[in-house]
């Protein structure tokens, strides 16, 4: 079982300091490359299913707040406002009140529905310092969130497509849901007093996990305030669930923003808010991996794709010529020469990396690579060019597959 607290400090991806505070990680190098492809991972699927990003700001007025509902069932997680002359300022602890003025910010058709936003966004909680831990309980969290704005016949469909598009990351990144739970209200204030508007997004979300065809589990008191969500779980090696990844149908937002499209009868209708996160925070989403897979991320989200391992100072000069190939296909190659110990030391240090090329006398003379897979494979001795074009299709593949 593995502690991604421990293996990622280990694998330098990120760390802490005091003078940073609690529940404020910050991104090593190694760290970086992967949030950052992580990113452009969760950017390039959501602008193939027809989603378009915005960026907006961190900070909003109370008055916002206390539109959404946030302010009245929401403040206990949320930092204290700071006053700027006569206002009042928050770090948001949600994207979903700037996505909903977006939206108000311009008229809208039917024709133009279903409208797919999203941003890869930082929000803020106020955590309790006892339950910060690692990258899995912080208080500045980098989310993947969307907002699709809808008519009530397109939810259902847009939802099972948020679904689809969970399973797509999951199967590519390599992890496991554990459960889909149908998160549903709980007894007290935390939640919007509105009965209609719970049984229909219930009804909607259970519509769209039967049409999906996974099995769920109801559990009473874990809803968001505004309405019911599908939370897709996932699990440690000591069996300890966290939600990564919901789905969500929201009347609540769009009533209270006074949010509307105008219908094919020229009338003004209310657009049904569909909300989805495809990996949840960035932060929980890397310490799963972490813990999933060891620090042996799926070789298109690695740190380092290739390193090239010269087996003499007489082969460097040629081993280094094969990293700069490597680079200008795009891929992140290193070069680990004899001044870092003998080719065995060399290759046990660079275990965790996908791929290993190592040029001795013979394949420098040759243009080749005898290549070496992380999973103990040995392809064989190739043309090194013909070696860069494979990790480059892989990588570009995206998945799993180490080799094919």
């Amino acid at each position: 079982m593995y502690d991604h607290r421990r293996l990622g400090r280990e694998l330098d991806l990120f760390d802490t300091d005091p003078l940073m505070g609690a529940g404020l990680p910050y991104w090593l190098p190694d760290g970086a490359v992967v949030r950052h492809t992580l990113e452009e991972y969760v950017r390039d699927a959501e602008r193939a299913a027809g989603y378009r990003h915005v960026y907006s700001p961190v900070l909003g007025k109370r008055e916002l707040y206390e539109i959404s509902g946030h302010w009245d069932h929401y403040s206990d997680d949320m930092y204290p406002p700071m006053d700027m002359g006569a206002e009042q300022v928050v770090l948001r602890p949600s994207l979903c009140p700037h996505h909903a003025l977006i939206y108000r910010s311009r008229s809208h058709s039917y024709r133009e529905l279903p409208l797919r936003m999203a941003e890869l966004g930082a929000m803020y909680r106020s955590e309790l310092s006892g339950v910060l831990g690692g990258l899995t309980r912080v208080r500045a969290i980098q989310l993947n969130d969307a907002h699709i704005f809808c008519t009530l016949e397109q939810a259902v469909d847009e939802a099972r497509g948020a679904l689809e598009l969970i399973a797509r990351a999951y199967a590519d990144l390599g992890i496991r849901a554990a459960r889909y739970r149908l998160s549903l209200p709980g007894e007290g204030g935390k939640y919007v007093a509105d009965p209609g508007l719970w049984q229909r997004a219930t009804a909607l979300l259970k519509e769209v996990l039967a049409e999906s065809g996974v099995a769920y589990e109801e559990a009473a008191g874990e809803a968001a305030f505004y309405g019911p969500k599908i939370d897709v779980q996932i699990a440690d090696g000591a069996g300890r669930e966290a939600t990564l990844s919901t789905v969500q149908i929201d009347f609540h937002q769009p009533e209270r923003f006074d949010l509307h499209y105008v219908g094919a009868d020229g009338a003004k209708h209310r657009p049904v808010m569909v909300h989805r996160s495809v990996i949840g925070s960035v932060e929980r989403a890397v310490a799963h991996l972490v813990e999933e897979h060891g620090g042996a991320f799926p070789a298109w989200l690695a740190p380092v794709h290739l390193v090239v391992l010269p087996v003499a100072e007489e082969q460097y000069e040629r081993a280094r010529a094969v990293v700069d190939a490597a680079r200008g296909r795009g891929l992140r190659a290193e070069l680990a020469g004899p001044e870092q110990g003998s080719l065995g030391a060399r290759i046990r240090a660079a275990r965790l990396v996908p791929y290993q090329a190592v040029v001795g006398a013979r394949e420098a003379e040759g243009g080749l690579v005898a290549v070496r897979l992380r999973d103990g494979r040995r392809p064989g001795t190739l043309k090194a060019d013909d070696l860069l074009r494979r990790i480059a299709d892989r990588v570009a593949a995206r998945g799993t597959a180490l080799w094919e």
